[in-house]
């Protein structure tokens, strides 16, 4: 297993990989592989997964039945898309609704 890492998209390193064809006549789709994923979107496989399977993630799909990939495309207007996308916290609970109290460790009351 190559423990080297590969360039960052967008830059000029990465850019000049041979997988990228300087002057070709076909359109071009660059597809990438679970490690490259992984250094690209830094979420547990887990993750990507879940997010997948309710479809806030880019789907993979099958080269052959033993090689998955992600097309890169994809996953880069993800991640723009997640730039964009305004910062949302999650709800606060309303403490007016709390049924009781609650009380500090070490407070005194039992």
């Amino acid at each position: 297993m190559r423990t080297e890492s590969l360039p960052l998209p967008g830059s000029i390193a990465y850019g000049d990989l041979p997988q990228f064809p300087k002057h070709g006549l076909l359109p071009f789709r660059r597809t990438i592989r679970r490690h490259e994923l992984r250094q690209i979107v830094p979420l547990a496989e887990t993750t990507i997964y879940e997010m997948e399977r309710r479809g806030e993630f880019p789907r993979r799909f099958n080269l052959t039945p033993r090689c998955v990939v992600w097309d890169l495309a994809e996953v880069e207007a993800w991640i723009e898309e997640r730039k964009q996308a305004p910062r949302v916290s999650a709800a606060k609970p309303d403490v007016h609704l709390r049924k009781t109290r609650p009380v500090r460790a070490g407070s005194g009351q039992e």
